[in-house]
């Protein structure tokens, strides 16, 4: 199923398991802006966030108070500000450099998924989505939450809920309703229960649009890619369908606001489903039509060229790859562990992928040599083939042509300080405070406990030199000594551990000998008896009795 020939120019998808992470159990992942930082809820309620680069972990972000499982975590534009959600009803915003916590608030209820404000580097305002309660604007330092909208004005009178999650008959509560940001945050998109999109003014609480979803399926996901140019929807009916968006990536309201005008005339549901149409346009729907399996965790690449969604089948670790015309080039296959969320690099073809079992996968581009990228007339052969030489191939001055004079100008002074837009991102605009590395904080190694073994006086460490030293000076007993007397035996040498005595000689042991008026005792070797005969006494004789 895979195509047949991919332009690599167009862009590249991973193909293999390339490494994979592993602290704690991880449920929920998310990359910084560029790419250089991984961030990964965990069930224990810290936030690790990895050096993508060299692949080890930067930092943790810990609550104390805080042991409910993370459910989702969204960094602020340039990196200086990580918005986790808990599953303790808790919104905490960290300080990554300072590793500090900056605020948090706590909800009526559990949210799904959590998304602060994308225009401002620190965001004063977060997007949550409870379990079972519409969207709403969270202000992180006043507290104040704005329930959105999340059916049409007509019918919020008639069958909107009397509870936060039951309909007016009381039946059955609604299902978790998605929302996103776009790309400058002034406006929401929010998929309902109903197969709808409403286009939301934050600001003013207001549905200024709706586009109908084919179908009425519940949407689970909703995302916009890194350009804005597209949005992402999941349904239960299991599609992924994209849209493009029709309105300017810039002053939206104000568009907005001039199609109003337009369609003054229209009954008020018509004229919100006339701007909705004018606001979004359907590019594309993808589905598996053998296996008609759900979809998690959709997403665009970073460039926007590809469309990626993991199963949702428990038991297997599959993530499908489409490119935007629909073609599915790639399906991979992991381990025989459910797949709970995933994220494309926003700059390289890698995809990571997280495990129901806590492990982070890493998927990456099987790369192959190709000689001919460097050289466009080298020619890779399948086997020899006879060659016939050209008849001045190898003469000192070949006749081939002149090779033309280069028109440009070597004389002119090259700009080595203006700094060009990286057009590798949507908003190529940089920040000179951006986040994109971390300080490692290494802590030392804990130095292995030599002294203990050193002081022990075990038969088992009888072959060591020390112990060979100290049973053969006399000096057996003061090394058999506990580890708190060794350690106070050491005090004379301000502390240090025990160091290898030499051997002293056996005029040395002589001397020692007389000034001591003791005789001088022999060294045995180590195994062999020390009784001695009696003279006129068989050893035989001696063992019979």
């Amino acid at each position: 199923m895979n195509a047949p020939v991919i332009d690599p120019l167009q862009g590249d998808f991973p193909e293999v398991i390339e490494e994979y992470l592993e602290y704690g159990v991880m449920k929920c992942i998310a990359f910084n802006r560029r790419g250089t930082l991984l961030a990964a809820g965990c069930s224990d309620g810290s936030c690790v966030i990895w050096d993508f680069l060299t692949r080890g972990v930067a930092t943790v972000l810990k609550d104390k108070d805080c042991v409910a499982a993370v459910t989702s975590v969204c960094w602020s534009k340039f990196g200086h500000r990580i918005l986790v959600s808990a599953a303790d009803k808790t919104l905490t915003v960290w300080d990554v450099v300072k590793r500090e916590k900056v605020v948090q608030v706590t909800l009526q209820q559990s949210a799904l998924q959590a998304r602060l404000h994308t225009s401002s580097s620190s965001p004063s305002i977060c997007l949550a989505c409870p379990l079972s309660s519409a969207p709403m604007i969270v202000d992180l330092y006043t507290g104040n939450v704005t329930t959105l909208p999340i059916s049409l004005p007509e019918t919020d009178s008639t069958t909107a809920p009397p509870s936060r999650n039951r309909f007016s008959d009381g039946s059955a509560p609604f299902s978790p309703t998605a929302a996103c940001f776009n790309k400058h945050g002034d406006l929401v998109y929010v998929g309902n229960s109903k197969g709808e999109i409403l286009v939301i003014d934050h600001k003013s609480n207001q549905v200024r649009g709706v586009v109908p979803i084919s179908g009425g399926s519940v949407i689970k996901n909703i995302v916009f890619s890194r350009n804005g140019k597209f949005l992402l929807t999941n349904s239960n009916d299991r599609t992924i369908r994209i849209y493009e968006n029709l309105l300017p990536l810039k002053d939206g309201l104000r568009a907005l606001d001039n199609i109003h005008e337009t369609l003054k005339e229209l009954p008020e549901a018509e004229k919100l489903k006339a701007i909705g149409s004018k606001c979004l346009a359907l590019f594309r729907e993808f589905q598996d039509s053998i296996t008609r399996v759900h979809w998690k965790a959709p997403c665009f690449s970073g460039d926007g060229e590809w469309v990626v969604g993991g199963s949702a089948n428990k038991g297997e670790h599959k993530i499908y790859i489409w490119d935007r015309a629909g073609r599915l080039v790639k399906i991979l296959e992991g381990p025989k562990e459910a797949l709970i969320d995933l994220a494309w690099h926003p700059v390289r073809p890698i995809i990571v992928s997280a495990s129901l079992t806590g492990l982070i996968y890493i998927w990456a581009k099987d790369y192959v040599e190709n000689w001919s990228a460097f050289a466009p007339d080298f020619k890779e052969l399948e086997e020899n083939e006879e060659y016939v030489e050209r008849e001045d191939e190898f003469d000192l001055i070949p006749d081939n042509p002149k090779v033309k004079e280069s028109d440009v100008d070597e004389d002119e002074e090259i700009d080595i300080m203006t700094v060009e837009k990286d057009t590798t991102f949507s908003d190529s605009d940089m920040s000179e405070d951006e986040v994109l590395y971390l300080r490692v904080d290494i802590s030392p190694d804990v130095p292995e406990e030599q002294d203990k073994c050193i002081g022990m006086g075990d038969s088992n460490h009888s072959g060591s030199p020390l112990s060979e030293d100290a049973e053969q000076n006399g000096q057996g007993a003061k090394y058999a000594s506990s580890p708190l007397d060794a350690a106070m035996d050491n005090s004379d040498t301000g502390g240090m551990p025990l160091k290898r005595k030499r051997k002293p000689s056996e005029k040395v042991l002589e001397l020692q000998a007389e000034r001591s008026k003791k005789p001088v005792p022999k060294t045995k070797p180590f195994g062999k008896s020390e009784k001695k005969n009696k003279p006129g006494v068989d050893q035989d004789s001696d063992m019979s009795n």
